[in-house]
């Protein structure tokens, strides 16, 4: 059974008692909710996922503040097997809340990988990693290269690199978006696939798209690292792609990395492998995503 074949009431039923297990990318995750906009991210945002039985990787839970305060001024609290690593958010925040969380449990957690803060997608079995900070653009070209470009995603954050083998582990799950890219993203898809828009977060607007089903079905498929491309987006630029050195983009994947420095050696090597591996660019752009996804579709012909 997948989420959307469940009904609104029974999800609702799960989330607030036993919790509800289901496949979040590549993880599978028991949550625990008595928040009615987390439910209905989820029945939306995850409709394609699986439901599992059995043994979970992440417990997690977001609950409304209880007493006075919860009252007066709602919030939501997050928890990991009962530990509470983040300050509570405002009430409107939980399903977002609920996709970083998701993230902290995987970087903290799962250390079989160099976990490395880029989008990654597929097309032509070569994986094309997007590293970049916030503002760079990079979730807005992944987005595009997954609805727009026929990519396969593999994630819109966390580009997870096997140790051993450098082959990057698929984990599909909402691409977040921002502030001027949601409107720019559902100009071309409308807005079927996203999530509410969030107001006020500490990244200012934030919605969600969902994953393309087909994502989904290969996510046990694993990909071969071929191009690192490091995006910055910039109104009235000229758009321009340039070769960059493997020395300089090593330095920036592990300045990127979630856990690197815990991986030590495994990661240093890990990181030397994808770099025998992958051709190495930076790319700005003025925002033309039909431009930019002509110029990544030349880098996989």
């Amino acid at each position: 059974m997948i989420i959307k074949d469940l009904p609104e009431k029974e999800l609702i039923c799960q989330l607030t008692t036993a919790g509800l297990r289901f496949e979040a990318g590549s993880y599978a995750v028991k949550l625990s909710s008595n928040i009615v906009s987390v439910a209905r991210g989820i029945k939306k945002l995850y409709r394609n996922a699986a439901i599992v039985d059995g043994m979970v990787d992440f417990n997690v839970s977001l609950q409304r503040s209880s007493g006075i305060r919860g009252l007066l001024k709602p919030q939501v609290q997050f928890s990991f097997n009962g530990i509470e690593p983040f300050s509570p958010l405002p009430c409107a925040q939980a399903f977002p809340l609920f996709e970083w969380g998701l993230n902290w449990c995987v970087t903290s957690h799962d250390h079989r990988y160099l976990i490395i803060h880029a989008a990654v997608v597929e097309k032509n079995g070569k994986a094309l990693i997007l590293p970049g900070s916030p503002g760079a653009g990079k979730s807005t070209l992944c987005a595009a290269l997954v609805e727009l470009g026929g990519w396969r995603l593999l994630s819109d954050e966390l580009t997870m690199v096997n140790i051993n083998d450098s082959y990057i582990h698929p984990n599909p799950r909402p691409i977040s978006l921002k502030n001027q890219s949601i409107d720019l993203i559902k100009s071309y898809i409308g807005n079927d696939p996203f999530s509410s828009v969030v107001k006020d977060t500490i990244k200012g607007s934030v919605a969600h798209v969902r994953a393309p089903s087909e994502s989904l079905k290969a996510k046990s498929e694993l990909a071969i690292p071929s191009i690192v491309v490091y995006p910055k987006f910039q109104r009235n630029i000229e758009n321009r792609l340039n070769e960059l050195s493997k020395g300089e983009s090593f330095m920036r994947l592990a300045e990127n990395s979630f856990n690197y420095n815990v991986l030590a050696n495994d990661g240093f090597c890990a990181l030397g492998k994808l770099h025998d591996q992958v051709e190495c660019f930076s790319f700005h752009y003025d925002g033309n995503l039909e431009y930019a996804i002509r110029v990544m579709d030349s880098l996989v012909e």
